[in-house]
């Protein structure tokens, strides 16, 4: 949505003036925000992303504000009247209503003051329009007076911004999962396929094609753990400190209350007030923490879908052992070429993912005593990173990893062809006649056991022993 106001331009048709600090300025009639948000409009045309595209801190936003409105009526702050307004309003938000309202750049100076601005403005025109009244009409519920009671912006968005960071990790949680369970499903499906394994990109020893796919799912089931042990660490609230965490204009008790009903609103029974709030208001580390786990997971991805590409890679003239399902024609000029354009684009959200991290990291370091102005980029850098990756490995799953097929003869092929079964010999045959077997497949191209074989090294038995499936790909214990 692109706005543009001229700060000194009064009402004219189609608008209505409103007055802050700073004087009057014309709002659109129509609008459900007011004169705070329309110069932020003013002041942040910056990334073009508004905080309608993040409907998880809206909704975030509204519960918080329901949950304080309900807490001051608790405490004798808020006449019961003005509080049900309040919550009705929250409630439409939450269930999807006047998200187009919040039309502030996702980027802004102030430490979320802007974002703060337009929820209370958006939710005070909703509540008087409840209550019959027209928009604007503050005299009767205000944007500050009530619907910010008790309240600051540095309590309130960075408590909306764990809520709405908890929701995106939930969602790449799932889709983590399900990416797990379909790297599970093809590792069972691939147990008796016999191949090399590789380390600096030569032959290794043998594995099972099998094996390969169940340790991705392993260290996917890895990622999940962390993930969920970061996500708690967004559940440690700072509600209730208002400006710096002296809790200075909110009443007491009011800050339980609001935790219990923000408990109740959010569905999340673990949410918890910070023991020193003071603290708590100044320090960015869940952020700095959560980004660290979210890259952790972007960066194992990220190869796991170069393995994808290496192992699919020809298909005539590279590895070819698997095959991606084709998606589209993947190329211009070249008939009949087909590219792993899945597996690339979870490479290029982790990148982007890595990157925010730098951000995350420099945003929470300029911090300045008590409070970081910085949480805007924080949430923007954190929200993207967690909504595109689940979305990414969401698409890796269902266009990509459940149609993985084998090449069951190439790999048997390899298998034969390689020097690596040398290293299953070698306990047996010793380590320098090993290597002079080795030696001379390379040299000569022909296969290893070939060589034993002429040698007469070892008995058909022998051999049938140790390059057995079982032999070569069993547990390390055995």
């Amino acid at each position: 949505m692109s706005l543009t106001y001229d700060p000194g331009h009064l009402a004219d048709d189609g608008h209505r003036t409103e007055h802050d600090m700073l004087g009057d300025i014309a709002v659109p009639e129509d609008a459900y925000y007011g004169a705070h948000t329309a110069r932020a409009v003013i002041n942040f045309p910056l990334t073009g992303e508004t905080l309608a595209a993040r409907p998880h801190l809206i909704v975030a936003l509204a519960a918080v504000k329901q949950a304080a409105a309900l807490a001051n009526t608790d405490v004798g702050a808020l006449d019961r009247t003005l509080t049900t307004a309040i919550t009705q309003a929250c409630t439409d938000i939450r269930n999807g209503a006047l998200h187009e309202q919040f039309v502030v750049d996702l980027i802004q100076g102030g430490a979320g003051t802007s974002t703060n601005m337009n929820a209370n403005e958006v939710i005070a025109n909703r509540a008087l329009e409840l209550l019959g009244r027209p928009r604007g009409e503050y005299t009767v519920l205000h944007p500050l007076d009530h619907v910010n009671l008790g309240q600051s912006t540095n309590d309130v968005y960075p408590t909306a911004v764990k809520l709405a960071l908890d929701a995106h990790v939930g969602h790449l949680l799932s889709a983590l999962a399900g990416l797990r369970e379909a790297f599970e499903a093809k590792a069972v499906e691939f147990a008796d396929v016999l191949k090399m394994g590789r380390t600096q990109l030569q032959d290794a020893v043998p594995m099972t094609l099998g094996q390969e796919f169940a340790a991705y799912a392993a260290t996917l089931g890895e990622d999940e753990q962390r993930l969920a042990e970061a996500r708690l660490l967004l559940h440690e609230l700072n509600l209730g400190g208002t400006a710096i965490g002296t809790g200075l204009n909110a009443r007491p008790g009011y800050r339980e209350r609001a935790l219990e009903h923000l408990r109740r609103l959010t569905g999340i029974p673990t949410l918890v007030s910070a023991p020193d709030l003071i603290e708590a208001t100044q320090d960015v580390g869940v952020f700095v923490q959560l980004s660290g786990v979210l890259k952790r997971v972007a960066v194992k991805l990220s190869k796991m879908c170069n393995d994808l590409r290496l192992l699919s890679s020809g298909p005539q003239a590279g590895l070819g052992e698997i095959s991606l399902p084709a998606r589209q024609a993947g190329s211009s000029i070249m008939p009949g070429k087909v590219n792993p354009v899945i597996p690339e684009a979870v490479n290029q959200i982790a990148f982007e993912i890595i990157g925010n991290d730098v951000t995350v990291t420099l945003a929470a370091e300029g911090g300045q005593l008590q409070l970081n102005a910085f949480e805007p980029v924080i949430y923007r850098s954190l929200s993207a990173g967690l909504g595109h990756l689940a979305a990414g490995v969401a698409v890796l799953t269902e266009h990509c990893v459940r149609g993985i097929t084998a090449d069951r003869k190439r790999l048997a092929a390899t298998v034969v062809a390689s020097i690596g079964l040398v290293t299953a010999l070698s306990p047996t045959i010793g380590y320098e006649v090993a290597c002079a077997v080795a030696l001379e497949a390379h040299r000569t191209g022909r296969p290893a056991l070939e060589l034993v074989r002429e040698r007469a090294l070892l008995t058909e038995a022998e051999l049938a022993t140790l390059t057995s499936p079982a032999f070569l790909t069993g547990p390390p214990a055995r």
